[in-house]
């Protein structure tokens, strides 16, 4: 007969949880992974998946009951680490939309907003079209398939462990927040100097003459400028948004990184 302790039991069952904890937190922030549109049986489902692959290939876990004060403590930081981790990779998305945000503005396709299941808000039609587009590039290279075995290797770089984690990691996190706004703006610069400079245009030919409708003809220039210079710069977009992907990652791992590893790189 086969006898089990409670403490066999309690080690066994936290062995699964607490990392299945951390990969949930991933999932669910997560580009892709996370998206309001896969059912949330789906997004348990891959994470058990996974657990049971991770599982076995992480470190010792503490002795200590899951059930207890300490144990759930230790549930709600594998919870934290993992939410941080798919938020550093959502921050690039949240880049894109706002470059596509001002570039809509700016264009005048202020009017076209949709429907954005993954914020429950309205975003422009420039918006989504460069969020689908960056979720395309983020597939073609793998970053999803990077972004998992970074969060497989977090499991013993950032072992599970009953001490506090350190904030380093975490304030990296929070300057890379900042990029939203740099990354965004520059983004949709070539777009926002196009209609700068076709915006001068029409205001000396207003001056020119008076006679001319502006706003008769002052919206389909613009459109137009706006969505020619979109289109020239489609084919180049791959190359920043593949450095933004591989820098997300990059904090993603130092969010797995004990602080003195972080110290030690700076």
């Amino acid at each position: 007969m086969i006898t089990l302790s409670s403490a066999e039991l309690y080690s066994w069952v936290a062995a699964f949880v607490w990392p299945l904890t951390r990969i949930l937190g991933l999932i669910a922030t997560a580009p892709l992974f996370g998206n309001l549109s896969i059912p949330v049986r789906v997004k348990v489902g891959l994470g058990v998946m996974l657990s049971i692959v991770i599982a076995p290939t992480v470190p010792e876990v503490p002795a200590i009951d899951p059930m207890s004060l300490a144990g759930f403590l230790i549930l709600i930081q594998q919870l934290v680490i993992g939410l941080a981790m798919g938020f550093a990779m959502r921050i690039v998305f949240a880049a894109v939309e706002m470059a596509g945000e001002i570039s809509g503005l700016t264009m005048g396709f202020g009017f076209a907003t949709f429907f954005d299941p993954q914020t429950r808000g309205r975003s422009s039609a420039i918006s989504q079209f460069l969020a689908l587009l960056t979720l395309m590039i983020f597939l073609a290279l793998n970053i999803h398939l990077m972004m998992l075995s970074t969060l497989a290797d977090s499991f013993v770089t950032m072992p599970i462990a009953a001490t506090p984690v350190g904030t380093g990691g975490f304030r990296q996190l929070t300057n890379w927040g900042g990029l939203i706004f740099s990354a965004g703006v520059q983004l949709a610069l070539p777009i926002l100097a196009a209609l700068l400079l076709t915006n001068i245009a029409l205001g000396v030919l207003t001056r020119a003459a008076p006679q001319l409708n502006l706003f008769g003809i002052g919206f389909p220039i613009t459109l137009g400028a706006g969505l020619l210079v979109l289109m020239l710069m489609l084919p180049y977009l791959a190359t920043p948004l593949e450095r933004l992907f591989h820098e997300g990652l990059g904090v993603v791992r130092q969010i797995g990184t004990p602080p003195q590893t972080i110290l030690t790189e700076r």
